[in-house]
């Protein structure tokens, strides 16, 4: 556990926020500690969380010196927390994983000989599980290949799940979240792919995403409101220009396998 910076052993920052995740952050952190690849820290920013979700942080952190945490003064969403372990990372690599997602333990490692010395901004495939961590039998961008550019993810033909992202951290200029409650990581993305980057994906899932039931991802009014804020507001995008991303969005949403 060198926990340096080295060409050839280089550190991976992994950013976590987290809120009342008492029963599956244990789960995500014994997906890390099990990594074929070692040379990793892990920030975790708790949001304030009113179950027993720091004392678990503690607990883990008292045995592991690769894992660093944080409290938020007041709860104040996701983004302020990813952001504030963004601020922390000392990692030439910066992966997200969600307090109650999982990977398999090739996946830092296959990641990062993926990208090598000329990939800047990578994701895999993931497959679904349910609230108790049971499989689904699904898989998602398991069939994508090649890379996406900023207009192929305003169109969503990719879905780029953030607990799959690496990103080579000094490749872009500003890494911090937007401050939206909820898609701050797919505002993320588009503002990284903005710069010309093209995020590349490795079809072979290798990152379990959990659907709980009160996710917004099982809420698909919200998520389309929300699609469409990130395209006028955070975006700017002119309205027929949003339009038609929008239709899109919502072939896909409706249609993808």
């Amino acid at each position: 556990m060198s926990n340096e910076n080295t060409s050839d052993n280089p550190l991976i920052s992994i950013i976590t926020a987290t809120f009342n995740s008492e029963e599956t952050i244990l789960d995500t952190y014994i997906g890390i500690k099990n990594q074929a690849y070692d040379n990793w820290e892990w920030l975790v920013t708790d949001d304030c969380s009113m179950d027993s979700t720091w004392s678990v942080l503690l607990d883990i952190l008292e045995n592991d010196n690769r894992v660093k945490i944080f409290r938020n003064a007041d709860n104040s969403g996701s983004a302020v927390s990813r952001n504030k372990s963004i601020q922390e990372a000392r990692g030439d690599y910066l992966a997200f994983i969600d307090s109650d997602d999982v990977w398999l333990p090739s996946k830092l490692k296959q990641q990062l000989l993926f990208m090598g010395t000329d990939i800047d901004f990578s994701f895999t495939a993931y497959y679904l599980l349910d609230a108790y961590g049971s499989t689904l039998g699904k898989t998602v961008d398991s069939k994508q290949y090649g890379s996406f550019t900023y207009e192929d993810m305003l169109r969503k033909k990719a879905t780029l799940g953030c607990s799959t992202v690496m990103i080579r951290k000094d490749a872009f200029p500003d890494i911090q979240m937007p401050l939206l409650r909820t898609g701050q990581d797919y505002a993320t993305w588009l503002k990284l792919l903005r710069t010309g980057k093209k995020a590349f994906v490795i079809p072979e899932p290798l990152t379990g995403y959990r659907i709980l039931p009160n996710s917004i991802s099982r809420n698909k009014v919200k998520k389309a409101k929300r699609q469409w804020q990130i395209y006028r507001e955070v975006e700017g995008l002119r309205f027929f220009k949003s339009l038609e991303c929008f239709l899109f969005y919502a072939w896909r949403a409706v249609f993808r396998k």
